[in-house]
């Protein structure tokens, strides 16, 4: 074993003798960290609680101001060409200023290497932005944009003022032409006319004249304009050029490998997704880095975990400690060029047993339905051709035509839902809901105490396009969302609450829930914003809303089994 790759493998130091080794490599967008994973992320985390050889504020007991605090961390349990197996530790991105640290994989390509082609062609575009910055202060060119933009104010004030005096003495004229035309003989009349006409000429030639002059004067203070801007423009084409070189190159500079032996670059991997252009930050993610690593060095990648270590991100819920699956925009693309020819365990599917495939109708007349939806049933066919709702209820009566699923709940959140028979019922159900008049109660069991017993969460979201589903706290870009909850009890360092949505965006109770500046507490078993479960604790127990038929209020409700 060289002595770059005894920096890098990891022996473990607790015993594993009792753990098997796995079959195949961890499906790393939906997985449960295999036993030897958890073992390495352990020791790892031990190791990020007491090394000083760096500083980096993770702010893991404090707030900390900025976005780069907390960090993701991935393990990756190898198998050295001896059998000996062991584990390599992985950053996302940067990590403490730097792309290098002892125990840590390096970057697929180091972009912070001062030598290196991405520093040299930063330091170039930097000095061309200067450049420009220099020129643009430049008293010359200064007293130039001050110059022609006094004259041409002057110029547009000055015909602006001679374009008014003509239109008021076009009225004058027309006012004097409509009097005369019933108070002078013909003749003399006519000879008016011309009178007036050659005035109006007039009044068009000096305009013309004075639009000339003031043409000639802004062209000369435009032309001088024009030395400074020409110099500047053609520094911007430059850095233009010099910027998007730079990224072709560093998408040729990211090459990865696979067990294969096959070698791909950032651009040919992303060239047919829906992006086609890697988007920032493509490579440098810890799964990446400890395949490239391993793949280099002889290492046969065995299993993988990657967790969150630090405070958590002001829009992205990420929790201290826990795992989470590789992001989907940057790292998909790239890991199923890297995972081609090792055996990877499928993704996982749920398999519904009888109760959780059965929908139990609660009501039904001769327009609606209203039914429990077991949790881990889709409400509509999704591109798998998955069960769900619709297709389930569809077979069972094949002879309504209309759309049926009025709204929907979460795959995962269990609960009521009215369905529709006929197509009037269906828009009217519709309104009901699009005009907020359906009142909905749903409970949850967070993982958590609550301090207060009651209040209001108003986060607005929206989908995070880097890591779908997922949805995003964003006050710039996101839909309004806002929810009401009510503590209901709390035992064993669990708090059971009632969520009142207020809007419907999706997974707004999920996100409420568990981001920091909502309840900081997340729903039991949500594996998208907590930590993996049996099941999401997450039930939609009272449905209210008007028949649209006989105008009755229609009350329903369904305990939870959690």
């Amino acid at each position: 074993m060289s002595n770059s790759l005894a920096e890098c493998f990891t022996r473990f130091r607790n015993p594993i003798d009792g753990i098997p080794l796995p079959g195949k490599f961890t499906f790393p967008f939906d997985y449960v960290p295999y036993p030897l994973c958890r073992v390495a992320a352990g020791e790892l985390q031990e190791h990020l609680a007491s090394q000083t050889e760096w500083e980096h504020d993770f702010g893991i007991d404090h707030h900390v101001e900025g976005t780069n605090v907390g960090k993701m961390f991935g393990v990756m349990v190898v198998a050295a060409p001896g059998g000996e197996v062991g584990y390599l530790s992985a950053f996302s991105g940067k990590l403490a200023g730097g792309n290098h640290h002892r125990g840590f994989v390096p970057p697929v390509v180091d972009l912070l290497r001062e030598d290196g082609f991405y520093r040299q062609g930063e330091n170039e575009i930097s000095a061309i932005n200067h450049h420009i910055d220099a020129l643009e202060k430049a008293p010359g060119y200064i007293a130039c944009m001050e110059r022609w933009g006094c004259e041409n104010s002057v110029a547009k004030e000055e015909l602006e003022l001679y374009r008014t005096r003509m239109k008021a003495a076009k009225r004058d004229r027309d006012a004097t032409r409509e009097k005369a035309q019933h108070e002078l003989p013909e003749h003399e009349f006519q000879e008016l006319k011309d009178v007036l006409k050659n005035e109006s000429l007039k009044w068009q030639y000096d305009y013309k004249m004075l639009a000339k002059r003031w043409e000639e004067a802004l062209g000369q203070s435009r032309s001088e304009l024009n030395v400074f801007s020409a110099e500047i423009e053609a520094l911007k084409e430059e850095r233009k050029t010099r910027s998007s070189d730079l990224q072709q190159r560093m998408f040729d500079q990211y090459t990865f490998l696979n067990i294969l032996g096959e070698v791909k670059n950032l651009r040919e991997i992303f060239l047919h997704t829906d992006a086609e252009i890697p988007p920032a930050g493509a490579g440098d993610c810890a799964a990446p880095k400890l395949l490239q690593y391993a793949f280099l060095n002889n290492l046969l990648p065995l299993a993988m975990a990657e967790f969150w270590w630090g405070q958590s991100p002001s829009s992205e819920i990420r929790k201290h400690g826990c795992f989470y699956p590789s992001c989907r925009s940057k790292c998909e693309p790239i890991l199923g060029h890297m995972l081609a020819g090792l055996p990877v365990d499928e993704k996982p599917k749920p398999d519904l047993t009888h109760e959780q495939s059965h929908i139990n109708v609660v009501y039904e007349d001769e327009c609606l339905l209203v039914i429990v939806k077991p949790a881990e049933l889709l409400s509509v066919p999704g591109k798998t051709g998955d069960p769900s709702v619709q297709s389930i209820m569809r077979e069972r009566y094949p002879e309504v035509t209309c759309p049926m699923i009025v709204h929907r709940l979460d795959m995962s959140t269990s609960g009521l839902m009215v369905l529709a028979k006929t197509m009037a019922v269906y828009h009217d159900l519709q309104d009901q809901f699009l005009q907020r008049s359906v009142k909905k109660r749903y409970v949850a069991l967070l993982e958590g105490t609550l301090l207060g017993d009651e209040g209001v969460v108003d986060l607005p979201l929206r989908v995070d396009l880097d890591n779908r589903p997922h949805q995003l706290v964003c006050y710039e870009y996101g839909k309004p969302a806002r929810t009401r909850w009510k503590v209901l009890n709390r035992q064993d360092g669990r708090t059971r609450v009632a969520f009142f949505p207020i809007t419907g965006r999706t997974h707004q109770l999920r996100v409420h829930a568990a981001h920091p500046l909502g309840l900081n507490c997340p729903i039991v078993g949500d594996d998208l914003y907590g930590t993996r479960s049996n099941r999401l604790h997450l039930h939609a127990e009272h449905l209210e809303f008007t028949h649209p038929v006989s105008g009755k209020v229609m009350r329903f409700q369904s305990n939870a089994d959690f």
